[in-house]
């Protein structure tokens, strides 16, 4: 068997449970991909978006959902070594990538503070648009459910507001297309499991400004996030899946305020009109 047939078989049988069905029900309980999408699939290089590549690369041969696929490698300014290596991994697992050229590393390169969040805003609208010219009209990223946890807490200790990373989001400046997280279930130690057993190397960070940036904007923040969750799972094995449940069980009556569609509110506004 020839080594992307055994990477690909290893999704639905050895990481069937770990991997497979967290992919399934992401797609199923957010309604991701629907019938006559074409979706970017959009590739930075490193071992979560490689996974989602297969993934939905598995899910198109046997998916009667009718969608389709384009493997989209944007360059923001790689070194030699790291774009040799994208491009060598993509070729060994048998995707089809179409790579494409920006200059956004130099462009924030003088950005002293917020080159994070910078890189992160030009990267997504430089995908959109090419995706777009391609006739897409969704783009798939690898945010994982470890990638979730870490925002909502990053949202609360350094944005003093809740929020999270959400499953979809429909663009606003780029009309008719929508983001998707088809790994939004998937653990990332099931990823890494997933890679060390078939002995993968991708690249970590291609950032040559910091080696810890991340691709959402959370910096230098997000290792000690997670190093944070990772002492509080000693706690309790349910600190994680709480974490996550959080923003799913939100109870208004019992919030003093939140923003909607931008509008500030405050419980206030209802408060004399409660028996």
């Amino acid at each position: 068997m020839e080594k992307h047939e055994a990477v690909q078989n290893s999704i639905i049988k050895k990481f069937r449970k770990r991997i497979w069905r967290k992919f399934i029900c992401s797609l199923q309980d957010y309604e991701l991909v629907q019938e006559g999408d074409k979706i970017a699939v959009c590739m930075s290089g490193g071992k979560d978006s490689m996974l989602m590549a297969k993934c939905l690369q598995e899910l198109q041969l046997h998916s009667h959902v009718r969608f389709c696929l384009e493997y989209l490698v944007m360059d923001p300014g790689y070194s030699k070594r790291n774009r040799q290596l994208i491009e060598e991994n993509c070729e060994l697992l048998k995707i089809p990538i179409t790579v494409f050229e920006t200059d956004i590393y130099n462009s924030v390169s003088n950005v002293k503070n917020g080159s994070c969040y910078l890189c992160a805003r030009m990267r997504r609208g430089h995908l959109y648009k090419k995706a777009q010219e391609l006739g897409c009209n969704k783009i798939a990223l690898g945010h994982h459910y470890d990638d979730v946890i870490e925002t909502i807490l990053l949202s609360m200790f350094y944005g003093a507001e809740i929020k999270t990373m959400m499953p979809k989001l429909k663009s606003t400046s780029h009309p008719g297309m929508e983001l998707i997280r088809p790994l939004y279930l998937v653990r990332e130690e099931s990823i890494i499991a997933w890679r060390n057993f078939h002995e993968l190397s991708f690249i970590h960070c291609a950032c040559r400004l910091t080696e810890n940036c991340s691709i959402d904007g959370g910096g230098l923040k997000r290792p000690e996030i997670k190093q944070i969750i990772k002492d509080l799972g000693k706690l309790s094995p349910l600190i994680e899946k709480n974490i996550f449940k959080s923003v799913e069980n939100v109870h208004l009556d019992a919030i003093i305020g939140y923003r909607k569609n931008s509008v500030k509110h405050t419980f206030l506004e209802s408060y004399d009109e409660e028996t």
